[in-house]
């Protein structure tokens, strides 16, 4: 996986309770996806356009 671009970020709709998963871009223009309470877990890499088809899905 190629390195992430900036910091993750929370939806927000996310409550303060934690749970929920955060986002970040990556140097390959794909997208880093994470468990908000388990920030030093794994991550799963998806591409910018499969991304961009679930973002579509709730807009």
């Amino acid at each position: 996986m190629t390195e992430v671009v900036g910091s993750f970020r929370k939806s927000s709709y996310s409550g303060q309770q934690g749970d929920c998963v955060e986002v970040a871009a990556t140097t390959a223009d794909d997208r880093a996806v994470r468990d908000s309470k388990r920030q030093d877990g794994p991550l799963i890499a998806v591409s910018g356009r499969s991304w961009q088809a679930f973002l579509r899905q709730f807009a």
